[in-house]
């Protein structure tokens, strides 16, 4: 057997542009304190294995979203003040519905439909009824009621959406805007929609007067994040990964934090949504990233191989630390495993230690194929509720105390002792971020860097929260403080002649 199958043996919607990532609905009560927002009592009010998501509030006290069930997506609706109690809307059984919106002036909602066999519509569900009939024969993505008779939605044109006004009445609608994204809203106290703009590298924040379909620029959005939500007629809230912002149009436009959320459990917020009379905030979050990798050596030990082969994407790229490419793609993938499990008796994996950093998963593991003990370590990189790399270390350099040379110089790190911190290093020492950007190499260049920030830093202290140790490598999940920031990173340090010869961060 090649060291390549070796390695493989031991480790493992275009249409809607919605992904079926696992997803939770996040619910906050909401206040604006000496000007700020402030977000307190927490609640994961969707609490479901499956995808949650676009939140909408009917009123200040109820909220709906999409939620999954029995191989299908429904409405469901929450209501905080009837003892935060759950009923679904919809159990359509020819189709799934997306993105709840209450219809103005109406005891009914409109949702986007997807049946079964593939025809995409916007229905209106009576809400004493259930009954639902659909509103125009348009495939929309998303949508926002601008009134009871108007609509502005996006149409999946090609392989983009375009903006349309839509008259309900009469069944007529007209495009008005190319490119854009899903974030639909009524800007507070005005007669003016947003929508996000998708036509430069730059995506824009951009209102439309949908009666006489001006259309005016208001704000780049931040990052390209196109999920925003209005907190009255001057702030846009917005989220990028853990954390939730906010923007000042009348303060000099500048993105500033409200609030970061350091629980495993939320990742890469959107779709967020403030009640009419702003209340209460609702958001959207991935779960852990973990949980695919966990499903994956569930899989694996299974040995089922539709599953495991399921967590990952489609151009999954499976490499030798630090980048040395062993093979790409879900059916080479496939192929590989397959052969390995006709060809194996018994095969076992279990997780000795993980470190989760943002989404980035490293695991230590022991491994037992046909009675042969193996020991490595595999990262892996993951998006949209896939795994995208998984990179292997093996014990493979020479055997060194490696650990007592990073403790070494942890030690001398936190005592600010630049000559002991230097000397653990050896001369040409390589510094990378991963998994192979070069930003510091040799003794001299890493003294005059550190020095500086051994000088500048009086509260400068770093600690290690887990550490695994594998042939001639350390892996340390490390938090530094630095001038009052506490940041997080990954540092794997390779030692060689009693000396560490390169470091890989992962931030």
């Amino acid at each position: 057997m090649t060291r390549v199958l070796l390695s493989i043996c031991l480790l493992f919607s275009v249409t809607l542009g919605w992904s079926q990532v696992e997803t939770e609905v996040y619910l906050f009560d909401l206040e604006i304190k000496e000007g700020k927002p402030l977000l307190t009592n927490p609640k994961n009010i969707s609490n479901n294995n499956g995808y949650d998501n676009q939140p909408s509030f009917w009123n200040d006290d109820s909220i709906l979203f999409a939620s999954t069930r029995e191989d299908q997506t429904d409405v469901l609706q929450f209501n905080v003040k009837e003892g935060s109690t759950t009923k679904w809307l919809t159990y359509t059984k020819a189709g799934s519905e997306y993105s709840p919106l209450r219809i103005p002036g109406k005891n009914a909602f409109s949702a986007i439909r997807l049946d079964v066999d593939g025809l995409q519509r916007l229905y209106a569900y009576n809400l004493q009824t259930q009954e639902s009939t659909p509103i125009i024969d348009l495939k929309i993505g998303y949508h926002v009621w601008y009134d009871p008779s108007t609509l502005i939605a996006t149409v999946l044109t090609d392989n983009r959406m375009d903006l349309v006004i839509v008259d309900v009445e009469t069944g007529t609608h007209r495009i008005v805007h190319k490119n854009v994204g899903r974030s639909l809203h009524n800007i507070p106290e005005s007669d003016l929609v947003s929508f996000v703009g998708k036509k430069g590298e730059k995506w824009e924040i951009l209102s439309l007067n949908p009666t006489t379909g001006e259309i005016k620029k208001i704000i780049d959005t931040y990052q390209n994040q196109e999920d925003i939500a209005w907190l009255g007629t001057q702030t846009i809230i917005t989220g990028f990964n853990k954390e939730l912002l906010r923007l000042e149009l009348d303060e000099g436009a500048e993105w500033e934090t409200i609030m970061e959320f350091n629980q495993e459990e939320i990742n890469n917020i959107s779709r967020i949504a403030i009640s009419p009379k702003a209340k209460r905030l609702a958001f959207v979050a991935e779960g852990s990233p973990a949980k695919i990798i966990q499903k994956q050596v569930e899989a694996f030990n299974n040995r089922n191989l539709d599953d495991f082969v399921s967590c990952f994407s489609e151009n999954v790229r499976v490499l030798q630390f630090p980048d040395e490419p062993m093979y790409q793609g879900k059916s080479k993938m496939r192929e590989n495993y397959q052969r390995f499990f006709e060809n194996v008796k018994t095969s076992n994996v279990k997780v000795v230690n993980r470190i989760v950093l943002g989404n980035t998963i490293i695991d230590e593991e022991i491994t037992k194929v046909d009675g042969r003990n193996g020991h490595q370590v595999a990262i892996y990189q993951v998006a949209n509720g896939k795994i995208q790399s998984m990179t292997f270390i093996f014990p493979d350099g020479p055997l060194t105390d490696a650990e007592s040379i990073v403790q070494e110089q942890l030690d001398a790190y936190n005592k600010r002792d630049i000559e002991a911190f230097a000397t653990t290093y050896a001369p040409q020492i390589e510094i990378y971020s991963y998994p192979n950007t070069l930003n510091l190499k040799g003794r001299a260049n890493l003294e005059q860097q550190y020095s500086a920030l051994f000088e500048n830093t009086p509260d400068l202290h770093a600690s290690i929260k887990n550490r695994i140790v594998i042939g001639n490598k350390v892996i340390d999940e490390e938090t530094a403080t630095i001038n009052g920031r506490i940041l997080e990173a990954i540092a794997i340090y390779e030692v060689e002649n009693g000396e560490i010869s390169k470091v890989t961060f992962i931030q």
